[in-house]
């Protein structure tokens, strides 16, 4: 499958470096010596030579996946949003750095590498993590939400937007569906 080159990108090959140039930020990748890349007609095409090795099928696909993802990054980016869901829990941005207050003694600050940029919403309860690069994008935001995982009783913490959580009976409502059912003992 040929990966089209948007009109704002150019994308370079230079013996087995891939590197794209776009609006939001450059980025390249080394090939695995099973893969090879060449340009044509707009279009980027990836071919593996099969013989070389019995898992030569599976490094073409990922390979071809991931330059995908590149060419796609520097043309639109990626982002992921993150849901601050408690009471008093926020969030601020000021610069790279992103202070949050999690319901800890003490607030929690986490600095975004380089390439990935951090914003919070008016209401400083929704982050968003932005950059060209997905992985370093989904890496980011797994780093956040683990600084206060969801906890299943009441639902608090940090969550991908859209993300459903199942909430657990808590102790009062089990006592309370099993006391009633078998009755008081004497």
């Amino acid at each position: 499958m040929p990966i089209v080159i948007p009109s704002a990108v150019q994308v370079s090959i230079t013996k087995d470096v891939v590197a794209a140039k776009g609006p939001k930020g450059s980025l390249q990748m080394r090939l695995h010596p099973y893969v090879s890349a060449e340009v044509k007609e707009g279009k980027l095409l990836l071919a593996a030579d099969l013989d070389a090795h019995r898992d030569a099928s599976a490094i073409y696909g990922m390979s071809r996946s991931l330059v995908n993802n590149m060419v796609q990054g520097v043309a639109s980016g990626f982002s992921k949003v993150l849901d601050i869901v408690g009471l008093g829990f926020r969030a601020e941005v000021v610069g790279q750095k992103l202070t949050m207050t999690l319901g800890k003694s003490h607030p929690v600050v986490f600095t975004a590498p380089a390439g990935v940029t951090l914003g919070v919403d008016p209401k400083k309860t929704q982050i968003t993590v932005s950059g060209p690069d997905k992985m370093s994008v989904g890496e980011v935001a797994a780093k956040i939400r683990s600084l206060r995982y969801t906890e299943p009783y009441k639902g608090t913490g940090i969550r991908y937007q859209g993300e459903h959580i199942r909430k657990k009976a808590g102790k009062t409502a089990a006592g309370a569906t099993a006391g009633a059912a078998g009755g008081a003992k004497k």
